[in-house]
């Protein structure tokens, strides 16, 4: 509760109490120190969404494939001009390695240094809230290093800048393509390496870790359409392509033209016919015609009035008649 008015403070909810300088602060409300925030997160708010496994597993396996294309790691902003080979992996005495110092060294050796030191130059503090937030900085991504086997290499490499660890049983796919980007740099040991082909299996056999797991082929093995097609091959066998010389019909407006509304309009013909034959009558002509049609409805008339004083001449014999 707040203090009220009278005593020249804001009307804020407040700590109770004395003794401390806690007591009389503004507190509780969503502007306050501590405060609750405001329009709180729901429970119920979909925060997760459900992802079936096979899609999962693919999306794994693509991550994994552009990891060993170098332009596509090029492409994400790592360093590695000077790696000799692509994939890199290195032999299984890496496992051994338990101080940064010699995992300085060996990163050193192989040229992927130059990855660690873009991601320490890139610390930098966060420009947001975050700062408060226990995410005081921020800094690019280096190498991935996935093992199979640790003997104390993990400690030896954490605390290189940037530099992250992962077991081959446990690729995460966060950790494959930061940010949803493909092309993570990856430093492998020849365990690991070995062991994708019993962990997602090949194209002549199903994985062995993976339950009803096929590595996926693609509908084509050459993605280059235009190259294909303009190919000598292709272009020895297509027809020739043909000169067009019908030109496009111009639309017409069926308003002012008969033959397009009688298209439209099938019964636009009677009626073209009966103002032509109207227009070519002469006046005599035309007020003859009009005087047979009065006298036909005339006689219609005289025949239904005949017809209504019969009936009712009948329906008198018989009694009153009321309408």
């Amino acid at each position: 509760m707040s203090w009220g008015t009278g005593r020249a403070v804001s009307r804020i909810p407040r700590v109770p109490g004395g003794g401390t300088s806690r007591s009389g602060q503004g507190a509780y409300g969503n502007m306050c120190r501590g405060g609750r925030m405001f329009n709180p997160n729901k429970t119920w708010r979909r925060w997760h969404r459900k992802i079936s496994t096979n899609q999962r597993r693919y999306a794994v396996v693509s991550a994994l494939a552009a990891s060993a294309v170098p332009a596509l790691v090029m492409a994400r902003g790592h360093k590695i001009d000077q790696v000799p080979e692509f994939p890199l992996v290195l032999t299984d005495s890496l496992n051994a390695v338990k101080t940064t110092k010699a995992a300085k060294a060996i990163l050193e050796a192989v040229g992927a240094y130059d990855d660690v030191q873009k991601s320490a130059d890139s610390r930098k503090i966060r420009a947001g809230s975050g700062k408060a937030r226990n995410r005081r900085y921020v800094q690019r991504r280096g190498p991935l290093v996935i093992y199979d086997v640790s003997e104390g290499m993990d400690k030896a490499f954490r605390n290189l800048p940037g530099v992250e660890l992962s077991v081959v049983d446990n690729l995460n796919l966060l950790d494959l393509a930061p940010g949803g980007h493909i092309g993570r740099f990856c430093v492998w040991t020849r365990g690991a390496f070995e062991k994708l082909d019993s962990i997602f299996g090949t194209y002549d056999e199903t994985a062995q870790y993976k339950k009803g797991f096929n590595l996926p082929r693609a509908m084509m093995t050459n993605a280059d359409l235009a190259r294909i097609i303009n190919s000598d091959e292709i272009q020895s066998i297509v027809k020739a392509p043909e000169a067009v010389t019908a030109t496009i019909p111009k639309k017409r407006n069926p308003l002012t033209h008969s033959d397009v509304k009688i298209a439209l309009n099938p019964y636009h013909a009677t009626v073209k016919a009966r103002e032509e034959k109207r227009n070519t009558m002469t006046k005599d002509a035309r007020g003859k015609e009009i005087q047979k049609k009065r006298k036909a409805a005339a006689a219609v008339s005289k025949k239904f009035a005949a017809q209504k004083k019969a009936f009712v001449a009948a329906a008198t014999a018989e009694g009153p008649v009321t309408f």
